[in-house]
């Protein structure tokens, strides 16, 4: 995990997790473990632009989850097609920690790194 220490502040900047299910890759391994960072303003206005998301506005989701997840497993990348092949159950719990670990459901960052902890 990384943070960003300030006198009197300490502002923790990624987040570990486990899937509950995990990816399965082509080679049929499994990837469970990974880490989220703070989102951006970019990482929510520039997949705008992202004719995938023009066409279908909830494609925003996949776009910037697999600009925020720095590492799942040992996958080289997280890109949109891994994100587009989690489980439903993986992709939920991926929007939940997102919206806490970001302060958009009413916490503050540091009660939400409970959640990757």
């Amino acid at each position: 995990m990384n943070y960003v220490e300030r006198p009197g502040m300490t502002l923790q900047t990624e987040h570990d997790f486990v899937l509950p299910k995990g990816f399965v890759d082509k080679h049929g391994t499994l990837h469970k473990d990974g880490r989220m960072r703070l989102a951006t303003a970019a990482d929510e206005i520039l997949p705008l632009r992202d004719p995938r998301v023009k066409a279908n506005p909830a494609y925003l989701t996949i776009i910037v989850l697999s600009r925020v997840l720095t590492r799942l497993g040992s996958l080289e990348e997280v890109s949109p097609p891994v994100i587009e092949g989690l489980f439903i159950e993986d992709l939920a719990y991926l929007q939940v920690m997102y919206r806490r670990v970001n302060g958009e459901d009413g916490q503050d960052e540091e009660e939400a790194g409970e959640l990757g902890e």
